[in-house]
């Protein structure tokens, strides 16, 4: 099974809010999910990232895959693999 950390997207229509999700990556983007690790809210300014480092640290070492985005975020957030 591969596993990504990925974004769920949230919100209303033109007013997006993500959830940072650790998720099957067959299912599908709002899908089912293992585990929530945070959220991003870019509608803010400046965006608010939330991410919980300990188990984002621990999804990294079990070997989810992040996503491109996601991967930004964890740099952004000081999280580093």
């Amino acid at each position: 099974m591969a596993v990504k950390i990925r974004l769920r997207r949230m919100g209303q229509k033109k007013a997006p809010f993500y959830r940072v999700v650790v998720a099957d990556s067959r299912s599908p983007r709002d899908g089912r999910f293992i585990e929530e690790i945070g959220y991003y809210d870019p509608t803010r300014d400046p965006s608010v990232i939330k991410i919980d480092e300990e188990k984002a640290k621990k999804w990294l070492t079990t070997g989810a895959q992040p996503t491109e985005t996601v991967a930004k975020l964890l740099k952004v957030a000081g999280i580093e693999k």
